[in-house]
């Protein structure tokens, strides 16, 4: 036992190695696992105390966890059998296509990137670069059973939406987005993850994917997990309102059936002075599909510009931007005879539709529109006209001051060309009209 042994130099650090990796894989790694998983427990405690609705155990489940519950679940197997069967593949590989989708799909939720990083990036956005308003704000969310699931339902004017809504949302919860695939680009899609979004592909007909998304989001609704859903599916690409995707909203639905929890669905209604994206929406409408062909150059150019407006001193904001809540639609409140899911993704749509706020932008354009050319003083006659007529919807008057919002309006549509002003007339410029009616769209269902 005591004889000495004469190694090469090579194989005693060879060995070195390999104890030092062992040493750290059994007793080093799950201490620091477990020293840093502590801290976290402990943070999120403190951010539950002060949020609204707190984080679900099931969003810090290990992602690697959360994928192995989705693909080994009994109804994703037997897509699996039936993918294997209808594309004529062995089963291993079907179910390998089933864990590409899980892990495309499922997010790694971290409460730092979230919370330290993402609340104040929207903040700090969202301000810069809009007035923010929170025109109204419904009370009945309070009085709402705390077991029950909230889904915040949104329309989709803009891709500043989902900064916007996280920003005011943050004393609320953490918000579960679902995202397409404009956001599966490294080293974002990380980043997205990270703040619990999930991925889906809006175009996908196959069955397997479809299960499995299915799946993901039937285990967070049945886990409680505060989601935010955008009905309409994909941006406005003429600025009104879409119908409902049913998509989403019935595996949310199916869900909350399986795990007998009630759901709340919160409409939010946003609105914009300026959406940052409305020549690419009205070019992608005009050429029918929904390829938004920005360039990275045009949007680095575009930054660039914004950056030396800030330095020198000439930066406008664009506008107001304006969110709302609606009446929530408790699901234990619906009639079981109206409880399908296109009855019930129309009721949500028509309170969103109730909520969307009124601004001056918008309210100047189709008043132009719809009267125009006109005098300063008609159009401010037929402002204030309208604006008496929406008493009942959420109207926001910068300052309330309608001369002002009128003021304001309109130098927002000349300053980028939209209307212009002659002999004392004022009207909409004909190679603009696109623009006017992108923007009079947004409210036309309220007039």
């Amino acid at each position: 036992m005591t004889t000495q042994v004469t190694l090469p130099l090579w194989a005693f650090i060879l060995i070195l190695l390999f104890a030092g990796v062992t040493f750290a894989s059994h007793f080093l790694f799950p201490s620091v696992r477990w020293f840093f998983r502590r801290r976290m427990e402990r943070a999120v405690s403190r951010l539950n105390a002060r949020l609204e609705r707190p984080i679900q155990p099931f969003k810090l489940l290990r992602r690697q966890d959360m994928i192995q519950r989705i693909v080994y679940d009994p109804d994703v197997t037997q897509a699996i059998v039936d993918h294997a069967k209808s594309e004529g593949v062995r089963e291993d590989v079907a179910f390998e296509r089933a864990r590409r989708y899980a892990r495309e799909i499922v997010p790694s939720f971290s409460a730092w990137a979230y919370f330290g990083f993402a609340i104040r990036a929207a903040r700090l956005l969202s301000t810069s670069l809009y007035r923010v308003r929170m025109v109204h704000q419904d009370a009945g969310l309070a009085d709402v059973d705390p077991e029950a699931t909230v889904v915040f339902v949104m329309n989709h004017k803009s891709n500043m939406d989902y900064v916007l809504v996280t920003y005011l949302a943050a004393d609320r919860s953490a918000l579960s987005y679902a995202v397409g695939e404009w956001a599966r680009v490294w080293p974002l899609s990380r980043l997205i993850r990270a703040m619990g979004a999930y991925f889906i592909r809006r175009r996908s007909r196959s069955d397997l994917y479809r299960k499995v998304l299915a799946k993901y989001v039937q285990q967070a609704t049945g886990a409680g997990v505060t989601q935010a859903v955008f009905p309409e599916g994909g941006l406005s690409l003429d600025g009104s309102l879409g119908r409902a995707k049913i998509g989403i909203l019935k595996y949310v639905l199916e869900g909350a059936a399986s795990a007998k929890r009630d759901v709340v669905f919160v409409p939010v209604a946003l609105n914009y002075d300026r959406v940052l994206e409305d020549t690419i929406l009205l070019r992608a409408q005009k050429a029918g599909n929904r390829k938004f062909r920005a360039k990275i150059s045009v949007v680095f150019r575009a930054i660039l510009r914004q950056f030396w407006l800030r330095l020198t001193g000439k930066f406008h904001r664009f506008g107001y931007a304006a969110v709302s809540f609606g009446e929530p639609l408790v699901l234990s409140d619906v009639d079981p005879s109206d409880g399908s899911v296109e009855v019930i993704s129309e009721t949500i749509m028509d309170r969103i539709a109730l909520a969307v706020p009124v601004l001056p932008v918008p309210l100047v354009a189709f008043v132009l529109l719809r009267d125009g050319p006109m005098t300063q003083g008609a159009l401010c006659d037929a402002f204030k006209s309208e604006t008496n007529k929406l008493a009942a919807a959420q109207v926001h008057l910068p300052r309330n001051d309608a001369d002002y919002a009128i003021e304001y309006g309109l130098r927002t549509l000349i300053e980028r060309g939209i209307a212009t002003e002659q002999a004392g007339l004022i009207e909409i410029v004909d190679h603009k009209a696109d623009l006017a009616v992108f923007y009079a769209n947004s409210i036309k269902h309220l007039m």
